[in-house]
């Protein structure tokens, strides 16, 4: 579905989401050369991207890893399923879709509870939009299978509307970015730095945030293989202790880090430190419990309500705690 589709074709969406998850998924491995070490996502710029956190954060991984750049999680997922990841994030929702088809070769073994106020509904400079009821008939962007499409369905069903009541247009980051900006959508819904650059450059304007409607959950995942292997479950281990003192870092120092984010991302250092000043939570590694297994088998029931998954899914089977006692002692 491109930036020019019209209506929601819900039959397209939901075998579309099962095809790409599974398609050529079976008989991959996931071993990868010594070369490579642990196989890691960055899926967008600036704050989310590790490799800049640990720079200006002092840490340094003492194994090899290789980076890949993903636009958005629920590619994260299929580059799990087809071998080529050993460790990442992705928000709830993306394996939720996973969970649903018929193959799952990752596990989740760990939540970074963040922040949901960069997760919004934009409107243009000089929209009259002025309430979420006013999406209705609307042409609103979304990411598929992504927070911004959860978000944006319960945020639509807070104001009873349903997602047959705006015209949904599924684009990648990039080009709701380029149709947001050109005025081909009325609304937006998207996540991360293209916020800040559209509020800085384009005078939007955020119409809701995603506060009260995402947990704030965030979901760190390894391949089964990885888990199983004794080396690159030692190296996961690792790297999650890493990541729990980079976010302490990123706490201690959020001025200096909103510079440097700021810098990255090309937006002014204003916009940015707003942004990090006014979080629903900063961000911060959490053990695998039975609440957050709970919080994500709600965002699967609220996309079988709405007939974007084609079945009841038990998310449980996704989860395993074995990591707890590393992230318990990093904290």
């Amino acid at each position: 579905m491109n930036a020019y589709t019209g209506h929601f074709d819900r039959r397209a969406m939901l075998w579309g989401s099962a095809a790409l998850l599974a398609m050529g998924l079976a008989g991959c491995s996931t071993k990868g050369s010594s070369s490579e070490g642990l196989r890691i996502p960055i899926t967008g710029k600036g704050e989310s991207d590790t490799r800049l956190l640990f720079k200006h954060a002092g840490l340094k991984p003492a194994f090899p890893v290789t980076y890949s750049e993903f636009q958005s999680g629920h590619l994260v997922v299929e580059a799990f399923n087809s071998g080529s990841l050993d460790f990442g994030g992705t928000s709830e929702i993306p394996p939720v879709f996973a969970a649903a088809s018929t193959v799952q070769s990752f596990r989740q073994i760990a939540v970074l509870r963040g922040d949901v106020n960069n997760q919004v509904v934009l409107v243009p400079k000089g929209s009259s939009i002025k309430t979420l009821a006013d999406l209705k008939g609307k042409r609103v962007g979304y990411v598929r299978a992504t927070t911004s499409q959860y978000f944006l369905i319960r945020m639509l069903s807070s104001v009873g509307l349903g997602w047959a009541d705006i015209e949904p247009v599924a684009m990648t980051v990039p080009d709701g970015a380029a149709a947001f900006s050109r005025g081909s959508l009325d609304a937006w819904a998207i996540y991360g730095f293209p916020i800040q650059r559209a509020l800085a450059t384009e005078g939007a304007r955020v119409l809701k945030t995603a506060l009260g409607f995402l947990s704030g959950n965030y979901i760190m995942s390894a391949h089964v293989d990885a888990i199983a292997d004794k080396q690159k479950s030692e190296w996961i281990a690792s790297y999650l202790g890493l990541l729990q003192q980079a976010y302490h870092w990123a706490r201690e120092n959020k001025d200096r880090w909103a510079d440097i984010v700021a810098a990255e991302i090309g937006v002014e250092v204003a916009y940015v430190r707003d942004q990090f000043h006014n979080r629903s939570a900063d961000f911060e590694l959490r053990p695998v419990t039975s609440e957050a297994i709970r919080s994500q088998q709600e965002v699967a029931d609220v996309f079988t309500q709405a007939g974007l998954i084609p079945k009841h899914v038990d998310v449980r089977q996704l989860w395993v705690d074995s990591f707890n006692s590393v992230i318990a002692k990093e904290a």
